[in-house]
């Protein structure tokens, strides 16, 4: 098999990263474009020793599992890669993802793996999006041939998959709300009418960078957040008083300017131009604060069923103590508060510390207690605090996609709390943390995955730990 060639293969897998796997001549092969159980003819245009990959060109024979996706732009943001395979189908996929790594990963030989709590609805369900302005749009195939001209020379949408120069010009994402899409359209109207510039990575000049709309889907709160190059508050005090005209939903508009070369959507200064800068979303019967810059789980149907999980893993009485590692805004620590004596959160972020007292302080909740620092060094190096509070007899984790650091699963089997309960957002990295755990007297006991992200390979899962 060599670059170029035209094959017909099956397709009876999907990857880690959501790709199609299949096999030719004995060789795995990585496709791009197909779902399990299609019969397709791909190109081939990467052959390494022991795997090949190829972009699909026709489905000569479509699997029963496939669908026809809603998004017209799917195919090319790369938002939605499994859109075109049926729901209940990825469901199954994600469960096996899980089993999988337990498995092969972590040795389990035959882990406890619930079948995936799904979404109500698998469209709308995001509470944040995140588009780019750019003056360089990503052009179809067909727009290529055809040399179409486009108005302006400003655009506003996702990035292509590794593509950080061009942006896909989104018209309407199935992912967040309508009103969020209508928002996205007319601030791309009111630039170009304006004749303000995107930013420009190359020349780093210009003035819009990100768009960032964040709706609560329990309080109606909505943000608009633009992030910019730089200040020009008579531009932003005129997109404001446009917006506003035309959509009065929106309870607050923020500015945050960024100065930084890096493509990230978080300002080094925030500028408040309507409202009072955050939203209010409501979990459970506890009300959470989410500022511009905060992180808050971006599902919050799939995040109250997330919590309420690790809630009934844990096993609570009103006599436990509960660590909670990699608090962050304390959404964790205060869904259980009302279920225990104490809560002791720990994170590494000083803003995120801040959100968590703001938050505990809103809901009347008095037994969380937050701790700034890294996590490492506060459970071990820097662990005189220990003394001054009780020991967990519970430990709940939900660390980032690396998963925890070898001496954190060390020091939780030194504290020895009767359950660990491990929420995380990555199957390979848990299932790892999982095999020390085992090794050092915890039982695997069950794992109950939850699809925070349909039509994605995403999945988080939660796994109770007994000692």
């Amino acid at each position: 098999m060599q670059r170029g060639d035209e094959i017909e293969v099956t397709a009876d897998n999907l990857s880690g990263d959501g790709k199609a796997v299949g096999r030719i001549e004995g060789m795995v092969c990585f496709l791009e474009h197909a779902v399990p159980g299609d019969l397709v003819r791909a190109v081939v245009w990467k052959v390494k020793k022991n795997y090949a990959e190829a972009r699909t060109i026709e489905i000569v024979k479509p699997s029963p599992l496939r669908t026809y996706p809603d998004c017209k732009h799917f195919g090319v943001c790369g938002g939605c890669r499994w859109q075109n395979l049926s729901y209940e189908a990825q469901l199954r996929f994600k469960q096996q993802r899980v089993i999988d790594a337990f498995m092969h990963i972590g040795g389990f030989g035959n882990p406890d793996v619930a079948s995936v709590i799904g979404c109500q609805s698998p469209y709308y369900y995001r509470n944040k999006m995140e588009f780019t302005f750019s003056n360089r749009r990503w052009l179809s195939e067909s727009e290529l041939h055809e040399a179409a001209e486009h108005p302006g020379d400003l655009y506003l949408g996702l990035h292509v998959p590794q593509r950080w120069d061009k942006v896909v010009d989104i018209q309407e994402c199935r992912l967040q709300s309508d009103i969020s899409n209508r928002i996205l359209n007319s601030i791309r109207d009111m630039a170009r009418e304006l004749k303000w510039e995107a930013y420009s990575t190359d020349s780093h000049s210009g003035y819009l960078r990100h768009l960032v709309i964040r709706q609560s889907k329990r309080t109606g709160d909505l943000m608009v957040n633009v992030v910019t190059n730089n200040s020009n508050q008579p531009a932003m005090q005129r997109l404001t008083e446009l917006l506003l005209s035309r959509f009065p939903e929106i309870t607050t508009v923020v500015n945050n300017i960024t100065t930084r070369r890096s493509m990230v959507a978080l300002g080094e200064e925030e500028v408040v131009y309507h409202g009072d800068g955050i939203i209010r979303e409501r979990l459970g019967n506890f009300v959470f604060t989410i500022s511009a810059n905060s992180f808050f789980q971006t599902n919050t149907e799939q995040a109250e069923k997330l919590y309420a999980t690790a809630r009934e893993f844990a096993e609570l009485s009103d006599t436990d103590v509960v660590y909670d590692l990699y608090s962050g805004t304390g959404s964790i620590a205060i869904f259980l508060s009302d279920a225990v004596d104490r809560v002791i959160g720990i994170e590494m972020s000083p803003s995120a510390i801040a959100d968590a007292e703001k938050n505990a302080a809103m809901n009347h909740v008095s037994n969380c207690t937050f701790l700034q620092g890294d996590l490492k060094d506060r459970l071990t190096r820097d662990s005189d605090w220990l003394t001054h509070h009780p020991m967990p007899t519970v430990i709940v984790a939900d660390p980032p996609r690396s998963g925890m650091h070898e001496k954190v699963v060390e020091k939780i089997v030194e504290l020895s709390p009767g359950r660990v309960v491990y929420v995380s957002c990555n199957p390979s990295t848990q299932a790892r943390d999982a095999k020390l755990l085992a090794s050092g007297g915890y039982r695997l006991v069950k794992i109950q995955p939850v699809d925070m992200f349909p039509h994605t390979d995403h999945i988080e899962a939660v796994a109770l730990f007994v000692r």
